[in-house]
């Protein structure tokens, strides 16, 4: 089985939803790199420090890691059993946000100590171009990773049928 799992795609389309369901089905550590990001209130801290504490966690033996942060996928993607990319569409990633939204405005995200959902203008901009601007940086990353490495899941339908048969 696997024990070092790194998961991708675009906000929106439950990459820590699916990392936390997956850590209680195979008992792995979750590392959410939101929650190494952000410090309470959505303050980042220094990318340079953020980049160096994911190389640590990505050093572990064991974890499923959630999040983009591109200076850090070519490591994780190489100490990765499995890599998972969520390569779902922008009209998917939008409606996942603003389900989110809709269910959780103004709650602390709980893989996020100290920060509540929100939403801005900038984040919103970020989500509908992040297919454009964005999608290319996961697919060079993954150029020379062996194909039976990676599973890719263009809905949210196939993933659920995956999850089940996972055991």
């Amino acid at each position: 089985m696997y024990n070092r799992i790194s998961i991708v795609g675009g906000s929106g389309t439950g990459k820590s939803t699916l990392c936390d369901i997956l850590a209680k089905k195979l008992n792995l550590p979750a590392i959410h790199l939101d929650a190494i990001n952000f410090e309470a209130n959505w303050v980042e801290i220094d990318k340079n420090k953020r980049d160096k504490i994911i190389n640590e966690r990505a050093n572990e033996d064991k974890w499923i890691i959630d999040g983009n942060y591109s200076k850090t996928l070519k490591e994780r993607f190489d100490r990765a059993d499995l890599i998972i990319w969520l390569d779902y569409s922008t009209y998917a990633q939008v409606k996942g946000i603003f389900n989110r939204i809709l269910k959780n405005y103004g709650k602390e995200k709980t893989e996020i100590p100290g920060c509540k959902e929100r939403f801005n203008f900038t984040f919103f901009k970020y989500v509908i171009t992040y297919n454009k601007k964005k999608r290319h940086i996961i697919v060079d990353n993954l150029n020379g990773i062996p194909e039976d490495k990676v599973l890719i899941f263009k809905k949210r339908k196939a993933l659920n049928k995956w999850l089940e048969e996972l055991r």
